[in-house]
């Protein structure tokens, strides 16, 4: 697993999503995280640029600071939320 780390504390996540900064569309990195967080998955970062399942995955190693940093909030945030499938 590659792009497994982070450099924001949740708290920053939280700010930068409150302040509108992630796509949330589905598919894209934020909606990604989260959805991973949610279902109890390890935590790969990818995103689907037309939307979850359409098109190319775009993989951790090819997405950018600022996508991988969208992936991560989606993912901490929902951890720090538990919402999860049970």
């Amino acid at each position: 697993m590659s792009n497994t780390t982070h450099t924001m504390m949740i708290p920053e996540y939280r700010k930068a999503e409150q302040a509108g900064k992630y796509n949330k569309d589905h598919g894209m990195p934020y909606d990604r995280g989260g959805a991973d967080s949610y279902y109890d998955r390890p935590m790969e970062p990818h995103y689907y640029p037309l939307g979850t399942g359409i098109g190319e995955k775009v993989e951790g190693s090819s997405m950018t600071t600022e996508e991988l940093e969208a992936y991560y909030a989606g993912y901490y945030i929902n951890e720090e939320d538990d919402v999860k499938k049970y």
